[in-house]
């Protein structure tokens, strides 16, 4: 008997993992925390190998605790999407109200890490979890304008990065915000194309004009070519500290034609496979560009 509930016990406690994973969404987590870090070693004059470890904990923390919120109010509308149908709240296996106690914990705790950086980190990252958790998420099922909502908090990560290592908001860290704002649209609405049919289902609606059609993707395109410009700005040097070097302009510029090829592409086929593409290739051009400004600092 006693290695019968030694196997169970191991079952639910790797059970209590995956679910605790999933509500916090742990891979977007590392992805947010990954574009603080890059922030951080963009601003930092000498990097602080302690302060980089607080950015982290602090910034997967706030991210979980979004996610975490944001799947107690879907509990419904998740039920009814392939997708989302299979979380831990939707199926009974975790409680609201201990995804609830994970939530709160996650803000006061990821919060307190934060403002034991500086102020203004704290301020941001309470700032991001309220527009996700009480603008965006019930935005969702209202317009499609949720998607320009949930693009603040959305752009807040790499931009907290260079906060938390200068203590200033300024030009500079408000650049970082703008490339991860426009650049969340293409993201996003590749997203919402893939996701058109499941999304209705829930009754959410994350194209720009609501429609599955061309003049969708126009918006793609258009916000594609922003994203690029804004990523290439800093080598005219508007951007206070932050420049970067006309090399490194060209390849982040390449970099943003691979993205805006499978846009065009999409805009041609219309089809799920190029924007499957698109948004793949809109993952790997923000890390990218996030690496290649790092090292462009690095070699100055």
């Amino acid at each position: 008997m006693d290695s019968i509930s030694q196997v169970s016990e191991k079952t639910s406690v790797k059970s209590f993992i995956s679910d605790f994973k999933q509500l916090t969404k742990v891979g977007l987590s590392m992805s947010v925390v990954f574009s603080a870090v890059a922030g951080y070693f963009l601003g930092a004059e000498v990097v602080d190998v302690w302060i980089v470890i607080q950015l982290a904990i602090g910034g997967y923390l706030m991210v979980g605790a979004s996610n975490a919120f944001n799947q107690v109010i879907e509990k419904d509308t998740d039920a009814l999407m392939k997708r989302t149908m299979n979380r831990p709240l939707p199926t009974g296996r975790m409680k609201v109200s201990s995804a609830l106690a994970i939530a709160v914990s996650f803000t006061i705790f990821g919060i307190a890490i934060l403002y034991s950086i500086n102020e203004k980190s704290a301020l941001f990252g309470a700032i991001s979890i309220f527009l996700y958790t009480s603008a965006y998420t019930p935005l969702k099922s209202v317009t499609p304008l949720a998607v320009f909502v949930g693009a603040f908090p959305g752009a807040i990560p790499f931009m907290l990065g260079w906060v938390a290592a200068t203590n200033q908001f300024g030009i500079e860290a408000g650049f970082l915000f703008l490339i991860q704002f426009f650049w969340q649209f293409p993201h996003f609405w590749a997203i919402g194309w893939l996701q058109y049919e499941e999304y209705k289902k829930a009754g959410f609606n994350m194209l720009p004009m609501g429609t599955k059609d061309k003049a969708a993707i126009k918006q793609i395109i258009f916000y594609t070519v922003i994203t690029i410009a804004v990523s290439v700005a800093p080598v005219l040097k508007v951007t206070g500290a932050f420049y970067i070097h006309p090399i490194t302009a060209v390849l982040i510029a390449l970099v943003g034609l691979m993205m805006l090829y499978y846009a065009i592409k999409l805009y041609k086929s219309e089809s799920n496979i190029d924007a499957r593409k698109l948004m793949l290739s809109s993952v790997l051009y923000i890390t990218l560009v996030q690496i290649i400004y790092v090292v462009d600092k690095i070699l100055h």
